[in-house]
């Protein structure tokens, strides 16, 4: 079953709504993170895919990531509760919320801006070039799992 996409106006919709949904008090289900961290870590992924930070691996890591990682990203299946987290994307300071907020639901809306057209090939920092598909997948996927880990 094809997940949904990322790229139109319907499914950022949604996922704005589920944005709107969490608060600086939303309970956690899992994890450790409260909500502003969340947010925060939801971010970075959209800061590296825009090179806004330098989120390159060794050459020896990407290799490693794209032969063992990549599938389990931007493949279908959603991601499994209490995963292990790339160093990088590791949130453990405190954040404020509304800021943090109001940046992921300004990238969740440039995404779908951006279109296909733009992350048809584009360069992933961790596993190189990648479909809109792809993309579109581990947007959905990584934002899908955060979210539920709030209720949102």
């Amino acid at each position: 079953m094809a997940l949904p996409s990322i790229f139109n106006s319907e499914m950022t919709a949604k996922q704005l709504d589920r944005l709107n949904t969490l608060t600086p008090e939303s309970k956690v289900l899992w994890g450790k993170m409260n909500s502003a961290q969340m947010l925060a870590h939801l971010n970075i992924g959209y800061d590296a895919t825009y090179g806004k930070i330098d989120a390159k691996p060794s050459a020896f890591a990407k290799l490693m990531l794209k032969l063992f990682v990549r599938k389990i990203v931007v493949g279908e299946k959603p991601y499994a509760k209490n995963s292990r987290t790339a160093p990088h994307f590791v949130v453990s300071d405190e954040r404020e919320f509304e800021s943090e907020k109001a940046k992921l639901a300004a990238y969740i809306q440039q995404v779908e801006s951006d279109g296909e057209a733009f992350f048809e090939g584009k360069e992933s920092p961790s596993f190189g070039k990648m479909t809109a598909q792809e993309w579109s997948n581990q947007f959905y996927k990584h934002l899908d799992h955060h979210f539920s880990q709030f209720g949102a």
